[in-house]
């Protein structure tokens, strides 16, 4: 949330569907293989269209967060309803006609959409939270799927947070250390409490020595990947690079990355059953 530069969204935009909605499908399909997906479809083409002509600090188109929050979201396990509420979480800060999303999600997905936004984290009882042991598929209590969306929502803004003004980024740092990543541990989400905890740590106390690679060469290497990939990988390889704290660790980082890059590139490019990066 919060993340977006300028407005004009445009009723007749006709989006595009991307390997990112595709990625997302198929998060949820390993989860629960008989549901109907139709509705993510959906809600992908309206968030698009009413998100159009947002972008993020980044650059990157906002729909691109949109995707993001909701395949953590898939990932996790939470069923299609909630992973439609999640691509459309940010839809109120656009010019959607109110009852659009009512008329054409139900109510009942708008009536999380606004707990999402009005929830305040620390209202939360840990003791309500078991997501970590539930049985699987998932059936979230309300609760369990506003903290979900909004776990999310804040595990792709830390992600990306290198693009916002340093000030802002050490006031959510420290929100995400002392509030966030405990009730993501209180929930069973362990390794999204992780990772919560070193971006948090990353912000806050920044390795000393220095980069052995710099945003602006991950940038350059994601621009031999697909169009529709870059933006994916910019973020996993920033996201990454943050919570390395020692030189060593960030050559390592860097050999790595420059050695598979050629490799990752021909395998998006020219994907072949079977073959993985």
């Amino acid at each position: 949330m919060n993340d977006r530069r300028r407005l004009a969204p445009r009723q007749d935009t006709r989006p595009c569907p991307t390997s990112s909605l595709s990625g997302l499908l198929a998060v949820v399909r390993t989860h629960h293989p008989d549901a109907d997906l139709s509705p993510l479809q959906h809600a992908y083409n309206e968030a698009a269209i009413w998100h159009a002509g947002q972008t993020r600090h980044s650059g990157d188109p906002f729909i691109t967060h949109c995707v993001a929050v909701a395949a953590i979201v898939a990932d996790i396990g939470m069923p299609p309803a909630v992973v439609c509420a999640a691509l459309l979480h940010d839809i109120e800060d656009t010019p959607c006609p109110p009852g659009r999303i009512t008329e054409r999600f139900g109510q009942t997905t708008v009536d999380l959409i606004s707990a999402v936004r009005t929830t305040r984290l620390d209202e939360i009882p840990p003791s309500a939270l078991k997501l970590g042991n539930a049985p699987k598929p998932l059936q979230p209590t309300r609760e369990e799927a506003v903290l979900a969306i909004r776990l999310a929502d804040r595990l792709h803004n830390m992600r990306t947070i290198t693009f916002v003004p340093p000030t802002r980024q050490h006031r959510v740092a420290r929100e995400t250390l002392e509030l966030v990543t405990p009730l993501a541990k209180a929930a069973g989400l362990t390794d999204v409490g992780r990772e919560l905890h070193d971006l948090s740590s990353a912000v806050l106390r920044p390795a000393t020595s220095t980069l052995a690679m710099t945003p602006p060469l991950l940038t350059v290497l994601t621009l031999l990947l697909p169009a529709t990939q870059r933006a994916r990988w910019r973020e996993e390889w920033h996201a990454e690079l943050r919570t390395l704290t020692t030189r060593g660790a960030r050559t390592r980082f860097t050999a790595r990355i420059l050695l598979s890059a050629p490799r990752l590139t021909l395998t998006l490019r020219h994907p072949i059953r079977g073959r993985r990066w």
